[in-house]
């Protein structure tokens, strides 16, 4: 077969010829005129990019006796050999053929032996994350201790799929994709030596059409020259490549961006009319509203010419449209590009993107929101309005309380708090109810040997409850107890709060204490701040206060309540006295013997005066 592709014909040959890799090309050059060569590099990079152009190249510059610069001359015997293929000690493998255990062990096993030709015996695996896992493994030992004149070249599209191990032990070259700019210079480079006539816009068309892949260029270029018989015109290169003219990308963008719906349909219809291809309109379009959106920016972000359009164009398309409807537009495209994978009719999809794209919709919360009308000034006015209503309201409340006190609270400021709370129904204030319908019936039976013992068992009940409920109670300690409850004081009015509401908290607490001490008590919380005015009342309404004296000015500590003081307030360990006047009537020595019940014999002194 005397023809050859284009892509064959203009192969690299040396390192200076290769397009868009000067990073990849002047290290390895470096590493060659240094005498620095490593054992073993990895290539990996999109496809079509120069991997395995670079592994030859670098097999004839290593052997190359006549190399300068560190170019191969491809002039000697070797070069010619290693490029035409023939030579025994440059071996090049496809794991995608080759890619079982055998295989990588007779590699492993001829690579000890001595090259025959050349000063180095090459290894070019391709595509070499298509081996298994058993062939990674047998290639690994002779990656980490290879012999001696022998170069591993791993070449790769997919290099997540190489173990790490593979990878620490090579250098590693990231081939990047090749500009449109560099595939446009490549190829007008080509035909200008071929002495062939072209339009550089058509050549734009495949450059764009190419998604960074040289060799992919060079392959739609062979396909347009073969065509349109030895010539390279715009329409064969539209043809070829299923793109859409820049012109009726235009018309149909323009009709979009004015939500004119029907004549964008009969543009996208004339467009799949031609035989464009669905996916390729869909690229084309995300690729010009990019350019748009670039121009939009900055004009020197893009380079006009590459486009097929001119200055003009792109100031009359950068009108049309703001920056929002771009960005929605581009996010529509890219999923109904996503959609049409799956599907054997595009041309629906492609209906539906254009109503949707030709509906502005997506640009009225935007313009609300910088140019606000004069109903939400007066919506957001009356809002205001309100809710500086409320916050005086509030500070009235505030005052109300400071004055009165923190302890009680008087009519005139509980009118106050639910004339503010009529005035601002979103605010919900949450109060500490105490049950005392609870409290009383503990008190009245209350003794200071069941508080002890509460305390006593309190540790072991905690250890029997879950972590957050453990948690919960950890700020809260026992202050009363009675043969059939016990009353529990929290230090936090919220904590108290959450405690009461959570009834599998109670109830594993009551069953706790009834494992622990065989009596069942009911569990009753109150607030650590609220708990001294509770016994205090319950003393009074009880008239158990009557005749008693107290030694400081803290409140009564009766030992039937086990009135436990707050830590901060000092209780006086003093016996309590109760002065009784003579003659004792019946009702005296009730009164005492009950002082005694609650308050201990060992602490009630009597007097007669």
């Amino acid at each position: 077969m005397s023809y050859q592709a284009l892509y064959r014909v203009w192969r690299p040959q040396r390192f200076d010829d290769m397009v868009g890799q000067q990073v990849v090309t002047r290290t390895l050059k470096n590493a060659i005129i240094t005498h620095q060569i490593s054992h073993a590099y990895l290539f990996a990079g999109p496809r079509g990019t120069g991997k395995t152009s670079a592994a030859k190249i670098f097999a004839k510059a290593v052997n190359c006796h006549h190399s300068q610069d560190g170019e191969p001359c491809n002039e000697c015997d070797t070069c010619k050999a290693i490029t035409n293929g023939q030579l025994n000690d440059v071996i090049e493998i496809d794991a995608a053929s080759n890619n079982g255990v055998e295989e990588i062990r007779d590699i492993r096993d001829k690579a000890k032996y001595a090259p025959t030709q050349a000063d180095y015996k090459v290894y070019i695996i391709d595509e070499v994350h298509m081996l298994s896992t058993g062939a990674f493994n047998a290639l690994l030992k002779t990656l980490e201790e290879p012999p001696a004149n022998v170069i591993f070249i791993l070449a790769t599209t997919e290099p997540h799929k190489i173990p790490l191990t593979i990878i620490s032990r090579v250098q590693r070259f990231d081939f990047r994709r090749i500009s449109a700019t560099d595939s446009f210079e490549r190829m007008k480079y080509i035909l200008d030596q071929k002495k062939v006539e072209y339009d550089e816009k058509a050549l734009w068309v495949i450059a764009n059409a190419a998604e960074g892949g040289m060799r992919d260029a060079l392959s739609i270029l062979d396909q347009v020259l073969s065509f349109s018989d030895n010539q390279v015109k715009l329409d064969d290169a539209l043809l070829v490549t299923g793109s859409v003219t820049k012109q009726l990308l235009k018309k149909y963008f323009l009709e979009v961006c004015q939500g004119q719906s029907a004549p964008a349909l009969e543009t996208m219809k004339q467009i799949l009319g031609e035989g464009k291809d669905g996916q390729r309109f869909i690229e084309d379009l995300i690729s010009f509203i990019r350019d748009v959106l670039l121009y939009q920016e900055s004009p020197d972000l893009i380079k006009v010419e590459s486009t097929g359009l001119k200055d003009e164009d792109f100031a009359e398309l950068s009108k049309a449209a703001s920056s929002t409807i771009l960005y929605r537009m581009i996010d529509d495209l890219n999923n109904i590009q996503m959609e049409m994978r799956f599907t054997t009719h595009p041309d629906v999809y492609l209906e539906v993107l254009t109503v949707k794209l030709s509906q502005p919709e997506a640009e009225q919360p935007v313009a609300s929101v910088s140019k606000p009308t004069q109903a939400h000034q007066e919506a957001n006015q009356a809002e205001v309005d309100r809710l500086q209503a409320q916050i005086q309201a509030l500070q009235q409340t505030v005052q109300v309380l400071q004055q009165q006190g923190t302890t009680t609270i008087s009519k005139p400021v509980a009118n106050s708090a639910s004339k503010a709370a009529k005035e601002q129904p979103r605010v919900k204030s949450r109060s500490n109810r105490v049950n005392l319908h609870q409290i009383y019936p503990v008190l009245g039976a209350a003794t200071r040997q069941d508080l002890a013992k509460m305390k006593e068992l309190w540790g072991d009940m905690l250890n029997m409850l879950s972590v957050p409920q453990r948690s919960l109670l950890h700020v809260s300690q026992p202050v009363a107890a009675s043969p059939d409850g016990i009353i529990v004081a929290f230090d936090y009015a919220f904590l108290f709060q959450q405690a009461t509401d959570d009834q599998a908290l109670i109830q594993a607490m009551e069953d706790g204490l009834q494992r622990l001490s065989g009596d069942q008590r009911k569990v009753v919380f109150v607030p650590k701040d609220q708990w001294p005015q509770i016994r205090k009342e319950y003393i009074q309404s009880h008239g158990l206060g009557k005749g008693s004296s107290r030694s400081t000015g803290n409140n009564p500590q009766p030992a039937a309540a086990s009135a436990e003081a707050p830590a901060e307030e000092p209780v006086s360990t003093a016996p309590a006295t109760v002065q009784e006047p003579q003659p004792k009537s019946d009702e005296q020595k009730d009164l005492v013997t009950t002082a005694q019940e609650l308050f201990g014999s060992d602490i009630v002194k009597v007097e007669n005066n």
